[in-house]
């Protein structure tokens, strides 16, 4: 999501395609469950992964923004705490995050967590602070996180007209970040994707383009969540420049 460290690109075609195949395998062969509307572009937001659900999303991106192409695995733990691991291939790298939430009954949200952590290459984690404010339709969401040797400000919106079509916009400060547009089609009640277009706010506020899929599984259950329709954003950036 912020400013890693400039790399080489290592391409591995072979493994990729693999993934993608493999990817495509359990999209196809997979039941679905029950809705869910995820997908700010940019930013973690502080709504966590329901207990028990495990989303794998498909992230390709112009290389200005971070690695092309990422696989992302999100796992809700409990009810206030989630973990997310990234696999990059141009470069090759793993990038780790978490998230705990601090208040996690809508409307009022509060966590705090850290992403961007790359033992691989050897880059610290970037910890961040977030609050919302979610009702059904409206989506408001402020923090901020600290990256390097500096802090930067998180801000987001998102609209869910209904349990298919959201759109967002987010923004975080900083000449090496973005603001972003785009929005949110749940395609299924489990896959879905979320195209967007990232505005620089380097001088030359240059435009790239991202877009990412995912499908969530639903391995078990939390005591709160049976038959209840879940919310979560998982569609920001790892290791964005």
């Amino acid at each position: 999501m912020n400013a890693l460290q400039e790399r080489t690109a290592t391409k591995k075609p072979t493994e990729f395609t693999t993934v993608i195949v493999v990817m495509t395998v359990l999209l196809l062969t997979s039941s679905s469950s029950f809705a869910t509307t995820k997908g700010l572009s940019q930013i973690v937001t502080p709504d966590l992964q329901g207990e028990g659900d495990l989303s794998l999303s498909l992230q390709i991106q112009d290389k200005r923004i971070a690695n092309p192409y990422e696989l992302q695995a999100e796992l809700g733990l409990t009810k206030w705490a989630e973990v997310a691991v990234f696999r990059g291939f141009q470069p090759d790298e793993w990038i780790l995050g978490t998230e705990i939430g601090l208040l996690t009954k809508e409307p009022y949200l509060l966590s705090v967590g850290f992403v961007n952590w790359s033992p691989h290459l050897n880059v610290d984690p970037q910890p961040y602070i977030e609050a919302g404010y979610y009702t059904e339709h409206h989506k408001v969401i402020v923090g901020a996180i600290h990256a390097g040797y500096k802090n930067e400000a998180i801000l987001g919106y998102a609209y869910d007209f209904n349990k298919t079509w959201r759109v967002q916009v987010d923004f975080q400060s900083g000449s090496e970040n973005s603001s972003t547009i785009g929005f949110t089609c749940n395609v299924t009640r489990d896959f879905q994707f979320n195209p967007a277009l990232y505005v620089s706010n380097g001088p030359k506020h240059d435009l790239f383009g991202y877009i990412v899929f995912t499908y969530t599984f639903h391995l078990w259950h939390g005591k709160e969540e049976d038959g209840a329709s879940l919310t979560k954003d998982v569609g920001y950036v790892a290791g964005a420049k």
